[in-house]
């Protein structure tokens, strides 16, 4: 009996062949393959980076965009059609560097001074807490004995700073012409992502068209369809996840800056900012910005520094029951519970960028997973109540 075998089982044999061929020799030679996928990301980091920074400025710029020039682009205003899309970018860029030159000058000026503050509290403190030890403790006590040896003297401290950036002055041109070299190449990666990504930003509609024309010359219609439907889930997912995440952190510093504010909390500003950024990390930020402030107050007075914990105990269950699942939850559409498993993975593989992406990612599998099961419960005809 003659096995006719169709030129497209052919084809897919073929692939599946050479697919399994290549596996094998990459595996066997998984070295090289690191070293020139590590030569491929130094060459393609700037432009993931332009990505990245054009996903991050399009949500303000579309914000703008649609406040300041829609009304203006119905009427046929051609002005509006022809400026409005720059004029949104730049008015984007300079919103973002003016929050990052206003954090910087309030936040570094304050860090300095609480740097100066802590370490005169420590020097003023170790005499009391010596003289106690003397006082409670026996003088032979191995703890009487240590604490009394201690002798904190910034003045000391620094002279010996000095000499040893004296006795290493080799080593430190030496880093610094690695940092130097260091700090060059991430600038010129850093600029060269910025130009990539404003120019994204002021041609995506068109890059959008030449994309699609290329995977519709490539790619079944079928594919290609549902991967942009992929990407739309997964661009309205982050876009809402970044937004939503930086609203919360705005409000959450802000609520600890009146509140401190008004009980006359010592780093009231400077806590409100440092929980602002630290939010931004789902799940665990605010815990770290708690730990921080808490630090920083205990120094001052321990007794305020309890009180604290607890106002952020409130203000936390206040933030995570009524602020954050309409903020934030609603938006990317996953249960508290992967939130927490996403939070988990994406830091243990990535650290904190792992935890900030792995949200909305997740967030993509589960509603891409979710089609899936009821496409096939319709299609079974079965109904789950």
């Amino acid at each position: 009996m003659e096995i006719k075998i169709s030129k497209d089982t052919m084809k897919k044999a073929a692939c599946l062949i050479g697919f399994a061929v290549l596996l094998y020799v990459g595996v066997r030679n998984m070295d090289v393959v690191l070293q020139y996928l590590g030569l491929l990301w130094s060459l393609m980091f700037p432009f993931i980076l332009g990505c990245a920074i054009a996903f991050v400025l399009n949500v303000p710029m579309k914000f703008m965009e649609k406040h300041l020039f829609e009304k203006a682009r119905r009427k046929g205003n051609k002005a509006a059609i022809k400026l409005g899309r720059p004029i949104s970018l730049l008015l984007s860029i300079l919103f973002v560097v003016a929050i990052i030159l206003v954090v910087a000058l309030v936040v570094i000026p304050e860090l300095g001074a609480t740097f100066v503050s802590v370490a005169k509290q420590i020097e003023k403190s170790i005499p009391m807490f010596q003289e106690w030890l003397d006082h409670t403790l026996s003088q032979d006590s191995p703890i009487v004995v240590w604490a009394n040896s201690i002798d904190f003297q910034p003045e000391k401290m620094l002279d010996s700073l000095i000499d040893v950036l004296q006795n290493g002055v080799n080593n430190i041109l030496t880093s610094a012409i690695t940092v130097t070299t260091g700090i060059v190449s991430t600038a010129v990666n850093i600029g060269i992502g910025f130009i990539f990504a404003c120019y994204i930003l002021l041609q995506k509609e068109h890059l959008m068209l030449q994309i699609k024309k290329a995977l519709y010359a490539l790619f079944s219609q079928k594919t290609v369809n549902y991967v942009l439907h992929v990407c739309t889930l997964a661009n309205r997912i982050f876009a809402s996840f970044i937004a939503g995440q930086c609203i919360e952190a705005v409000i959450l510093g802000s609520m600890f800056f009146v509140v401190m504010t008004v009980f006359k909390f010592p780093y009231a500003m400077l806590v409100g900012v440092l929980i602002s950024f630290t939010a931004l990390i789902p799940v665990f930020g605010g815990f770290i910005g708690c730990w921080i402030g808490f630090f920083l107050i205990f120094m001052v007075n321990p007794l305020q520094a309890l009180v604290f914990l607890g106002i952020f105990l409130i203000l936390q269950q206040i933030e995570g029951n009524l602020i954050y699942p309409h903020v934030v939850g609603n938006s990317v559409g996953l249960p508290s519970i992967w939130v927490l498993m996403a939070v988990t993975v994406g830091g243990s593989l990535m650290g904190i960028v792992g935890m900030l992406i792995f949200i909305p990612l997740t967030s993509v599998a589960y509603a891409l997973f979710r089609e899936w099961v009821y496409k096939r419960l319709r299609k079974k005809r079965i109904q789950v109540i």
